[in-house]
């Protein structure tokens, strides 16, 4: 059976040293390139996906990166199987995709024979994660649950919010009308309560429960 596949990199040395591999596994077909997600979904919007079995893409691309290419394509093209092979090894990233269906990941310096298992493993229905990729998952989840566990108050998720803002103890102390030495005890007991070792740590908790998304 022959399998077709569609590529999206901004890099066209990545492309050309994939099309190289599949030239050593007749089965596959490469129907054509882009450098970005934006041309992908045009392509996809104009021609459909009947005669496609896989989208191979980077992460980090131009106008559209690969985690937003990859829910446009689940949600709009569910039947094209879809796999990130991307430098970037990131637990959140990974989430992210997987919570959005993609079929599989694994890092650009994979060895060519585990990107052509992973290929295979894909277009036949199942799913293909390399190691390195599990482990950073397991990783990201694993500190998830951890975070989960401790419970913060509206005005401690406020001071954690001002102080990986960079502002300083008088000026929250100003801003929540509060005293210093009320903000101080709140800083205190947030690095206990986190367990971190300093404003750095509470400046990454932050980030990660979302703080500083607004």
């Amino acid at each position: 059976m022959k399998y077709n596949l569609i590529i999206a990199d901004d890099h066209k040395m990545f492309i050309d040293g994939l099309m190289s591999i599949l030239k050593d596994a007749p089965e596959f077909s490469v129907t054509t390139t882009f450098k970005n997600g934006a041309q992908v979904v045009k392509y996809l919007d104009i021609n459909g996906v009947d005669d496609l079995n896989l989208l191979v893409t980077d992460l980090t691309m131009p106008e559209m990166d690969g985690i937003e290419l990859n829910k446009i394509v689940k949600e709009k093209y569910p039947s094209l199987k879809t796999l990130v092979v991307s430098m970037h090894i990131d637990g959140q990233m990974i989430d992210k995709l997987i919570r959005n269906n993609v079929d599989g990941y694994v890092p650009k310096n994979a060895e060519k024979d585990e990107l052509l298992d992973a290929i295979r493993t894909i277009v036949k229905g199942e799913k293909y994660f390399s190691s390195e990729i599990k482990r950073a998952y397991t990783d990201a989840m694993f500190e998830n649950k951890k975070q989960e566990e401790v419970n913060l108050t509206e005005r401690e998720k406020e001071v954690l919010k001002l102080i990986a803002e960079e502002n300083t103890t008088q000026e929250i102390a100003d801003t929540l009308f509060l005293s210093k030495h009320t903000i101080e005890s709140y800083r205190k007991n947030l690095i206990s309560k986190l367990q971190v070792k300093n404003l750095a740590g509470l400046t990454k908790h932050a980030i990660k429960m979302g703080l500083l998304d607004s």
